[in-house]
C-alpha cells in the first residue's frame, strides 16, 4: 500500500502492466483480495476498453506494477477530501498498532 495517498492515480485511470499486454482501467482503490482478506492490494482494475465482464477479469494489483499511464482519471475536491479521510483513517490506525 502507498504510504502517501495522494500518490494514489484517481478513478477512470487507464493504465498498462508489467509483462501487461491489455490495459486496465482503475475503478477501485485499496482493495482487499476475497481469497485473502488481510491482503490488500493499491488498486483493482477492469480491461479496457471493455470494462467490468465480472469477477473473472477484475484484476488486482500495486502501484508499482504499472509501466505506463495512458489516461488519467477525474479528480476534484470531492476526491480531494477523500483521499485526506483515508490519509485520517491510516494515520489513526497505524498510532493504535504502535
Amino acid at each position: 500500500m502507498l504510504k502517501n495517498k495522494n500518490d494514489y492515480l484517481p478513478i477512470g485511470t487507464v493504465v498498462l502492466l508489467k509483462n501487461g499486454e491489455k490495459r486496465l482501467m482503475i475503478f477501485g482503490i485499496i482493495q482487499a483480495d476475497m481469497d485473502h482478506p488481510n491482503e490488500e492490494y493499491d488498486y483493482i482494475g477492469v480491461p479496457y476498453p471493455e470494462g467490468n465482464m465480472g469477477q473473472d477479469h477484475q484484476y488486482l494489483f500495486y502501484h508499482n506494477d504499472i509501466t505506463q499511464v495512458f489516461y488519467r482519471g477525474f479528480e476534484d475536491i470531492e476526491r480531494q477530501s477523500f483521499i485526506q479521510s483515508l490519509t485520517e483513517f491510516y494515520e489513526e490506525e497505524s498510532d493504535e498498532t504502535r
